[in-house]
């Protein structure tokens, strides 16, 4: 048994993972894209994939499912196996991916998603499944990741007893107290650990901490009746802010600014995941379930407006240019590599009354880490290869991750009662893939031989 990466080894997108058994046999765990400075990479697949007989998806960030269409067009005709709701989501993931960097042709993409349901096979959460008669002696489980909606890391168990070798794969683990979902619990034990990094140098502010900061950074925001942007994933980092920005409304008094502030969701996308995530409410931890128990609605509240067609999106940018009326904007991309997000940064950014607020990752070589990185500078971007001077307020809240931070990925291995005898770090950028398999080795000891994954 070896392991080899095709993806998500120098940076944090491209997640694909080569389980190899033997000569014959091998799962994929994950197909993403490639984003910001790995977006170089090609998209097709360059790989052998005769051996493959499966792939498993963790989850539906299109960093872990974005090359799925490639991998169908080389051959691949195997089973798909997800979660429940990750099942449910990841014909949406793939037919929104397609249209947006792929093709228009309504042809193609419906015979993409067609094979795509064919092979997708649902796995319930906490449950062993044999892979036999596609491959002896090997079983797998999908244990809740808290990420997002439907996320999981997976158990791969080889072999029979006493002699089983058990694989886990972190794919992305969720922050604890996140909202809407559960905290992931670490696995029993594992004796190969492929564990991500994404945040693997830092630490997130507690949550109590973060609402109060995102409360104030928009009230002081919409004081001048500026525009306040929230570049989001539309699956997970958009449905948790909703619900966040619900409680803060919820909170206040009647004739308090919140009661009057419009929070607009401008992406279809995410409309249709939060309807997924109102959908799928048995996955919502018992805070949430209890909201809704008292009549609330975290996800469907009276101030929140979504912008659905193209017309829609560009009408709504010339108003609030040319009102001044304060409104929080959510949209897609999470990174600002492309979405509506872009339209209202290239308008908005050179306003002294704007507000840029970051509530998650930026990988390098995005336009999101660009304006992270030269805005607090008064520098400028480039933005459909028009120079765009920051004249906007940028803020950084890192505790709104939809990622486990350091103490949490030590948590992961430190809660094992059986701990591994090797774990490979990827998924992270180079000093956090260092600076948590320093922190590894000082809390594990010569025991634990601890790698960093190459391709």
């Amino acid at each position: 048994m070896h392991i080899k990466h095709h993806g998500a080894v120098n940076g944090v997108t491209g997640s694909c993972h080569q389980l190899i058994f033997n000569e014959q046999s091998s799962l994929l765990i994950d197909c993403g894209i490639f984003q910001g400075e790995d977006s170089n990479h090609s998209p097709h697949i360059n790989f052998d994939i005769s051996t493959v007989k499966a792939l498993i998806v963790t989850h539906c960030h299109i960093d872990h499912v974005g090359r799925i269409p490639y991998l169908l067009a080389a051959g691949f005709k195997g089973p798909i196996y997800t979660s429940p709701a990750s099942a449910k989501l990841l014909p949406l993931v793939i037919e929104d991916a397609l249209k947006v960097g792929v093709t228009r042709n309504e042809s193609m993409i419906r015979t993409c998603l067609k094979l795509l349901k064919q092979q997708i096979v649902v796995v319930p959460f906490n449950t062993w499944l044999k892979l036999t008669p596609l491959i002896n002696d090997v079983s797998i489980k999908f244990k809740r990741a808290g990420h997002i909606l439907g996320s999981a890391y997976i158990e791969v168990d080889i072999g029979r007893t006493p002699n089983k070798h058990r694989v886990v794969f972190s794919g992305d683990l969720g922050a604890p107290y996140t909202p809407l979902l559960p905290t992931p619990k670490p696995p029993y034990k594992a004796d190969t650990l492929v564990i991500e990094s994404t945040y693997g140098d830092k630490n997130h502010q507690g949550r109590k901490e973060r609402v109060n900061v995102l409360k104030n950074i928009i009230e002081r925001a919409v004081s001048d009746n500026g525009v306040v942007l929230i570049p989001a994933f539309s699956i997970g980092r958009t449905q948790e802010l909703l619900y966040e920005l619900e409680q803060i409304i919820s909170a206040t008094s009647k004739h308090s600014l919140w009661r009057k502030l419009q929070v607009i969701v401008d992406s279809p996308m995410a409309a249709n995941f939060t309807n997924e995530y109102i959908h799928f409410k048995d996955l919502w931890d018992n805070e949430a379930k209890n909201r809704v128990s008292k009549g609330r609605h975290p996800l469907d509240f009276s101030q929140l407006h979504t912008i659905d067609t193209h017309q829609e999106h560009q009408a709504l940018i010339n108003f609030l240019a040319s009102k001044r009326q304060p409104a929080i904007i959510i949209a897609a991309s999470g990174m600002c590599s492309g979405g509506r997000i872009v339209n209202y940064l290239e308008r908005f950014l050179e306003d002294t009354t704007t507000d840029v607020i970051f509530v998650g990752y930026q990988g390098r070589g995005t336009l999101g880490r660009d304006i992270q990185t030269y805005g607090p500078r008064g520098g400028y971007v480039f933005i459909n290869n028009k120079k765009v001077t920051i004249n906007a307020q940028i803020h950084t809240i890192s505790g709104y991750s939809a990622h486990a931070d350091q103490k949490g990925l030590l948590r992961f291995v430190t809660g094992m009662k059986k701990k591994p005898s090797l774990i490979r770090i990827v998924h992270g950028d180079d000093e956090a893939k260092e600076t948590l398999a320093n922190k590894y080795r000082e809390l594990l000891g010569d025991k634990v031989k601890i790698e960093i994954g190459t391709e």
